[in-house]
């Protein structure tokens, strides 16, 4: 039989997780090929099945969120608040590979199904864990979201204002659990490597708390070295107009960011067509500039009005000036560069409502990604999960009776 491509490929990992940040670092291990179980209780499952629906949400006739956070797995339902339920569960971590959770520490205590309850199980396992505020500390109990415990806990909520006496900047849904997710991948990916020196499992954590400050790191660590973070000032008063948002005449923001200004300013002055700038003394050097930011910041902004946005990228991507545009993000269905690039990737299944998904930011040569398929319904595959694991179709039959499973 030929080698897999699918770095992956004959991983077990048990979801026993909820909403984004842990089952989302499950779909990429899926991506990779690993077998990924998503282990739901009865009744109406996952709660995130049934969120991000309704005001003020995506209007959407599919269940978006759950095709992106759960693609390529198998479903079963399990209920382990029941003798039986757990035995199940203990039976699939004997032979798993990786067992991932996010649920509350006080209720993983309820359930038994701690890191010290699942060890004598099977040494080999890596339990991979996601939490609010970390698994030690007054706060360690505490549920939260990724705009509670990363986004606003971790001064970014307050630092992104577009300016000082602005309410706080609120996030998007899930905007931090997905990075989240990458970070618990990671320490997944380590504790295997390690496991393949060892043979034995090991505990792996993550927060919600810790990506914030990750996030946020600079302006973080300039503080714990007693220094003083500088709150932005409107956009009109930026202390650097060679770093500043700029709108073109047909309305299309895009940022500039020129970190090289004393090399290139006179280039910068002819690109954007005012070649006078370079000879004006209030804007000879960066400490002059910094000086007369805001009357800079003005002609910058009538020389841009001048001319629409493609015109400005043309050019500016001729000189070699470094910006970005700022797109809506119904303008990412039509961004040839998010296709060209794999960040989006086809979704094959006409039940997804959509042709393209967004895939997981990883890519390594030589490893197969596994073509994203629609993810489970509320167990779908419990029979067929149960009799791999050695169930026979008599037991699975009992065990739902008992409701145990569904």
């Amino acid at each position: 039989m030929a080698e897999s491509n699918r770095i992956l490929e004959g991983i077990k990992v048990l979801d026993v997780a909820s909403f984004i940040a842990a089952p989302a670092a499950a779909t990429v291990m899926a991506d990779f090929g690993a077998d990924v179980i998503k282990v739901e209780p009865p009744g109406r499952g996952d709660t995130y099945r049934h969120r991000m629906i309704g005001p003020g949400y995506p209007e959407s006739d599919v269940a978006h969120h759950w095709i992106m956070d759960n693609r390529n797995k198998r479903g079963i339902i399990v209920d382990l608040k029941t003798d039986e339920g757990r035995e199940v569960l203990l039976r699939l971590v004997a032979e798993a590979d990786v067992f991932i959770t996010n649920m509350p520490l006080p209720v993983r205590e309820r359930l038994r199904i701690r890191w010290q309850d699942m060890r004598p199980v099977n040494e080999r396992l890596i339990y991979g864990s996601v939490t609010a505020y970390g698994e030690a500390g007054v706060e360690a109990d505490h549920t939260g979201f990724d705009s509670t415990a990363l986004w606003a806990r971790s001064g970014l909520m307050d630092l992104v204002k577009p300016a000082p006496d602005a309410p706080p900047g609120r996030s998007m849904p899930g905007m931090g659990d997905h990075p989240t997710a990458i970070s618990l991948f990671g320490g997944i990916m380590a504790a295997l490597y390690r496991r393949e020196r060892t043979g034995k499992g090991t505990l792996v954590q993550t927060s919600l708390i810790a990506n914030g400050l990750w996030w946020n790191a600079l302006q973080v660590q300039a503080v714990l070295c007693g220094g003083v973070v500088p709150r932005r000032p409107p956009r009109e008063e930026a202390v650097n107009p060679l770093n500043n948002l700029y709108v073109a005449r047909d309305g299309q923001w895009f940022q500039l960011v020129m970190l090289t200004q004393e090399d290139r300013w006179a280039e910068f002055a002819e690109c954007i067509g005012m070649p006078e700038l370079a000879d004006d003394p209030r804007f000879a050097d960066t400490a002059s500039r910094v000086e007369n930011a805001s009357a800079l910041t003005e002609l910058m902004d009538q020389a841009f009005l001048a001319a629409d946005l493609a015109h400005w990228r043309e050019r500016l991507a001729a000189g070699g000036f470094t910006f970005g545009v700022i797109r809506r993000v119904e303008d990412i269905p039509d961004d040839p560069q998010m296709r060209a690039s794999g960040a989006l990737t086809p979704i094959e299944d006409e039940r997804a409502g959509a042709e393209l998904t967004v895939d997981s930011p990883l890519w390594i040569e030589g490893a197969e990604k596994v073509a994203p398929m629609l993810a489970p319904g509320h167990g779908e595959h419990t029979d067929e999960v149960l009799a791999e694991f050695g169930y026979a179709a008599e037991e699975i039959a009992k065990l739902r009776d008992s409701g145990a499973v569904g």
